[in-house]
């Protein structure tokens, strides 16, 4: 049998998604010792998304980040409209919102998970370990005090004063039970696709009709697509063919016809997705507390996933650091100001999705409108998509950043060396 090996820690974040990473770089900022354990050996998956709103730029203006983040490679859009049935519309106007970032960053996701990895890493604190499967949560009277995993190198165990789960909405501790989920929803499924920008063409972000609704996400030099389906509907359209399918997004796109058949050659190039609508009844128990997709899995709609996930990680990352810093483990109360402080707007959030934008999307249970509410209030309401984008934008409670810890030397220069594992 392996060996088994093992380390110690104060927090040990399970997953390394937007919420994890960012939990870890500002706890380990804070002067904490963080290990960020992620199953993948990289970050290089296409369905994760790409919606980086001004919310989560201010966050970075606040570690001295922006101007280097935003010098990677992304897509600003200080609007985003819509084509529907109904005629054009603007979903969401940021030009007025305060502040240096008056438009949404599109950046693919990877790019933002590998920027944050190495941020972390330019504090001491900080450790990401790939290709950690976390696999059992370790308890002891009543008390999350670990975590058991399955590294590249053997069995792994880790204890903790704390375990953050970030491991989105499949969590471990949704699984094992210790985190119960206390309302789940299922409005609809995605197909994730990359076809090849047309020459000269610039489509729209959003195109919705009776009966469909597609996002065209630009990446530079192609398009990252997201095809809105009945719920469980896959197995339908797959009977029906390749040819059925590509047929359907070129009638409303119909400038990428040629490209479709030419990189839509079989399903493979077509990822499904399972979008859910959840939340915990409670996101924590002593020793473990849950933020993000793990705490509320949210719909693609708005694209505010990643950033409700990183004011989780402000707030855990704001009330935990003390108590941390000061070698104690958190309390339960302290544990439960976390939930207090992010549920208000993520049911705001996941309300929005479930009823405001419900008819949208096309659903097996109801008949196809091209009609939606949300486009008939942004057409009739003036200033509407102002509201829309400081609500999505800048979210109903911002976070502010926590304070560097004084015996911590604020980083000048990214560090760009990997850890081998």
């Amino acid at each position: 049998m392996p060996e088994v090996t093992s380390d110690s820690v104060d927090v040990c974040v399970v997953g390394g998604g937007p919420a994890g990473l960012m939990a870890g770089l500002l706890l380990a900022r804070s002067g904490v010792d963080v290990l960020v354990l992620e199953k993948h050996p990289d970050f290089l998956r296409d369905f994760r998304g790409d919606t980086v709103h001004p919310s989560t730029l201010r966050v970075m203006d606040a570690l001295g980040l922006a101007d280097e983040f935003l010098a990677l490679p992304h897509v600003e859009l200080p609007q985003l409209p819509m084509a529907t049935a109904m005629g054009p519309v603007i979903f969401a106007d940021f030009r007025k919102l305060p502040g240096r970032f008056p438009f949404v960053a599109f950046m693919p996701q990877w790019d933002v998970l590998n920027f944050l990895a190495d941020a972390g890493r330019r504090y001491p604190g900080f450790r990401l370990l790939q290709e950690a499967e976390v696999t059992e949560l370790v308890q002891q009277d009543g008390t999350v005090v670990g975590v058991r995993a399955r590294t590249a190198d053997g069995p792994f165990e880790v204890s903790s004063k704390l375990v953050i789960a970030a491991d989105g909405r499949n969590s471990l501790a949704r699984g094992c039970g210790l985190l119960e989920v206390a309302a789940s929803v299922a409005p609809m499924d995605v197909l994730w696709f990359r076809v090849r920008k047309p020459d000269g063409d610039r489509l729209p972000t959003v195109r919705s009709g009776k009966g469909f609704f597609i996002v065209c996400i630009d990446r530079g030099d192609y398009l990252q697509v997201a095809y809105m389906i009945p719920k469980g509907g896959f197995d339908t359209i797959k009977a029906a063919g390749l040819t059925a399918f590509r047929a359907d997004v070129a009638a409303i796109y119909p400038s990428l016809t040629g490209h479709l058949d030419a990189e839509i050659r079989s399903w493979d190039d077509v990822k499904p997705l399972d979008v859910r609508v959840d939340r915990l009844r409670r996101w924590y128990r002593p020793g473990l507390v849950a933020i993000g997709d793990a705490a509320h899995a949210m719909s693609p709609a708005g694209g505010v996933g990643i950033n409700l996930a990183v004011q989780d990680a402000i707030a855990a990352a704001r009330i935990l650091a003390p108590p941390l810093a000061a070698g104690r483990r958190p309390t339960v109360a302290e544990l439960r100001e976390i939930q207090h402080r992010r549920q208000l707007p993520m049911r705001v959030v996941q309300f929005a999705q479930l009823r405001l934008l419900s008819d949208l999307y096309p659903n097996a249970g109801r008949p196809g409108t091209d009609k939606p509410l949300l486009v008939r209030l942004l057409r009739q309401v003036p200033g509407l998509p102002h509201v829309v984008a400081r609500v999505i934008g800048l979210g109903l409670r911002s976070e502010h950043v926590p304070p560097i810890a004084a015996h911590i030397e604020t980083p000048t220069a990214p560090t760009k060396l990997r850890e081998n594992h």
